[in-house]
């Protein structure tokens, strides 16, 4: 069923909204990213990618925050190609039916087309949250074609972190209302303020262009929607369905280089519980006190592009 904004704005209209907001967010750090779309035969699907920078590549994958809260962050980084995918279903990229195959997957296959419409042959990889499933599913069944791996905040990897709360309302009947709610700005603080970023919100370190892109995202696109949608085909009651997970043996066969950024105020996945995923998965990390869910995204931009440049350096030097 097509959204209120969708019913009753030309898509036109509401794409160049979008494009308004996110024009706005990218200038307040600085950036003017460079727009392209790639068409992928299998599974079929038309995603968008912003690109900033030059050198090597280097593929974002974001959770449900989105993709702009990657603004912040990419104002510190230099010397690379950075390639922000706008995951199925958001932004303007298309949308696909996550019940036909498993996940895991699914989500490999469509990084894996993502970085052959790209012509890369291998690129690390960044996600946050959810994310961090795709970057690890993609080094799992196409090792080849991944390079480093940073993890960001806590994510759904293991079967024992529980589905969170906020992440069981939106697969319930009331989070059709939840992702219509989320074009007002008040209604973004007040989520990200039950999400624990309360703290970062008074002291003015999410700005108002974020709340206004993320708010745009709610009004102007259908991309919580389709959130909603993927959610419900991952999520079962209380639990994880199968092919989302990974069990033990599965995380020690991935041997990329990894990094696993995490806050101790993690509201969303316990820091012990990533503590322990980056132990399995043998990942270096970095932890930051006080940091909550998607702080290292939004907020911590200079801290975690240290960690992650510091990294690159030590796996150079060896």
């Amino acid at each position: 069923m097509a959204s209120t904004a969708s019913a009753t704005i030309p898509a036109s209209t509401r794409t160049e909204r979008y494009r308004d907001a996110e024009r706005k967010l990218w200038q307040h750090h600085g950036l003017q990213p460079r727009e392209r779309f790639l068409d992928l035969e299998a599974p079929a699907a038309r995603l968008r990618v912003l690109e900033v920078g030059s050198g090597e590549p280097i593929l974002f994958v974001h959770g449900t925050v989105g993709p702009g809260a990657w603004a912040s962050l990419l104002s510190e980084l230099h010397g690379y190609r950075a390639i922000v995918l706008e995951r199925p279903g958001w932004g303007l990229s298309s949308a696909i039916d996550f019940t036909g195959q498993q996940y895991g997957t699914l989500v490999a296959e469509l990084l894996r087309g993502a970085l052959d419409a790209l012509g890369l042959e291998r690129a690390d990889v960044v996600a946050g949250s959810i994310g961090n499933v795709w970057a690890l599913r993609l080094a799992a069944r196409y090792p080849s074609r991944v390079g480093r791996i940073v993890l960001m905040g806590g994510g759904p990897i293991v079967s024992e972190v529980e589905v969170p709360g906020i992440i069981r309302l939106l697969a319930s009947p009331a989070g059709a209302l939840i992702a219509r709610a989320s074009g007002k700005p008040a209604r973004v603080r007040s989520i990200l303020r039950q999400s624990g970023h309360g703290a970062s919100l008074d002291a003015g370190r999410i700005s108002d262009e974020f709340i206004d892109w993320r708010a745009t995202v709610g009004r102007q696109t259908d991309s919580m929607r389709h959130e909603r949608e993927m959610v419900r085909a991952i999520v079962t009651g209380t639990t994880w369905r199968p092919g989302l997970t990974f069990d033990d043996a599965e995380l020690a066969a991935i041997c990329h280089p990894t990094l696993h950024v995490y806050g101790t105020a993690d509201s969303v996945v316990p820091p012990e519980q990533s503590q322990a995923v980056a132990s399995r998965a043998g990942a270096r990390t970095v932890v930051i006190e006080g940091a909550d869910h998607n702080d290292p995204v939004l907020v911590d931009g200079p801290a975690v592009i240290g960690a992650v440049v510091d990294l690159a350096d030590r796996i150079a030097a060896t």
